[in-house]
């Protein structure tokens, strides 16, 4: 009675585990098996010599020991091997050699062994529960989790999962002006899982820019679909961020479709971000057109581009220069880190005596294409243009010489006009 009492309580201590801990039946098998020979090794030197049965389904188990046939004064180890006269009263026709088998009943070890199952079988569950958990997290790094508020310290937030794991968003990955009670529902991206000692911990963050970029991907289908590609983001997280977009379809306008009508894909994005002003820009491979947006809504008049140094010096009338610094410097400061341009702001003292004119501003005189070639080269005024001599015009812009001479023309014609009224 007694050996079926410690049966049905290891059977109930393995139930109570599986049930807590939602470990799958063929793992749980495994660590079962492995407990199991763990103890036998320990109390026997070896294992090998041991069948062990596990039956999920029923819910018990079985031990079977494999033992040589010896004659009766032969008999070094019990463990390996089985006198004859015992082994007749296994099965009455074995003979010496022949190897015979009979189950072991665990109870029959004692307390202590059963205890020492007990401890290791929580061990190796232990150790299994944390490396489930690290694999789990370790594949999710990058994307957006929801969780709930447990605990709120002053350097982070403790955080439980729908199954009750523990994540971390420390006060540097927060938003400035976050904040949260416990219970309140958080939503994060996984930024990085520690594991020192066999101890997970997952640490989320919501300043990260990867967690703006999943936001977009949730909100745009045509990101999620592969349709339109964030090609940079620049961020400073609670205050504004620059998101370079690019269409791989022409007849989806990128920043349109990131936006929304009225705003509506974007609006949501600002409110998970606590109100982070967000400017969404296209993207483009030419250097000084991709600054020029970066810096906008100011206008720049030229520009010039040290590619080997990764510098710009951005000239812009007097007006546009407080517009290109932005208030506290942040619109500069985020085309720096979205072009990964260091870009110098200069006034442009030559043309403030004189108004200077857009050269978006002749479009019903000039080819838009001709304008974008002189976009390439670094102007995007009238005088910038003027400044340059026709034959420089002509290398740089890659353009036909009659082409040149028109666009000079037209553009020469604009300031004479307005020094004769």
């Amino acid at each position: 009675m007694a050996k079926k009492e410690e049966t049905i309580s290891m059977i109930d201590t393995l139930a109570e585990f599986k049930e807590l801990k939602n470990i799958d039946k063929d793992t749980m098998i495994s660590v079962l098996e492995d407990s199991f020979r763990n103890v036998i090794a320990k109390m026997f030197g070896t294992d090998e010599n041991y069948d062990v049965i596990i039956n999920p389904e029923k819910g018990d188990f079985e031990i079977w020991r494999n033992r040589t046939v010896v004659a009766d004064d032969e008999l070094e180890d019990p463990n390996l091997q089985l006198t004859l006269t015992e082994a007749r009263k296994i099965d009455a026709d074995c003979e010496v050699g022949e190897e015979v088998t009979d189950e072991v009943h665990f109870a029959d070890f004692g307390r202590r062994a059963i205890l020492n199952l007990r401890q290791t079988l929580a061990s190796k569950i232990l150790e299994l529960q944390k490396d489930s958990l690290y694999a789990k997290y370790k594949d999710k790094i990058g994307t957006i989790v929801a969780a709930d508020v447990y605990q709120v310290w002053k350097k982070e937030i403790l955080l439980l999962d729908d199954e009750g794991n523990e994540l971390l968003l420390p006060k540097s990955e927060q938003i400035p002006s976050d904040f949260y009670r416990k219970g309140e529902t958080v939503r994060a991206v996984v930024q990085k899982v520690d594991n020192y000692n066999n101890n997970p911990k997952i640490i989320l963050s919501r300043t990260d820019k990867i967690f703006l970029q999943r936001l977009f991907e949730l909100e745009v289908p045509e990101i999620n679909d592969g349709l339109i590609t964030i090609k940079a983001i620049a961020r400073i997280p609670g205050e504004r961020a620059k998101v370079a977009v690019e269409s791989y379809d022409d007849r989806i306008d990128p920043v349109g479709a990131c936006v929304g009508m009225k705003g509506s894909r974007i609006h949501g994005i600002v409110r998970e971000l606590r109100n982070e002003n967000i400017d969404v820009i296209n993207y483009t491979s030419n250097v000084s057109l991709f600054i020029q947006r970066a810096l906008s809504p100011a206008k720049i008049s030229s520009i010039r581009v040290n590619e080997e140094e990764h510098k710009a010096e951005v000239y812009l009338r007097p007006e546009e220069v407080s517009l290109a610094i932005g208030k506290g410097g942040l619109n500069i400061k985020l085309a720096c880190m979205l072009t990964e341009y260091t870009i110098d702001v200069f006034r442009d003292v030559e043309g403030a005596d004189e108004e200077d004119i857009y050269l978006d501003e002749f479009t019903d005189e000039i080819d838009g294409w001709v304008i974008d070639a002189m976009k390439n080269i670094g102007c995007y005024t009238a005088k910038s243009v003027l400044a340059l001599s026709r034959d420089e015009i002509i290398e740089r812009a890659d353009l036909e010489e009659t082409t040149v001479d028109e666009v000079l023309a037209i553009l020469s014609a604009e300031f004479e006009d307005e020094s004769q009224e």
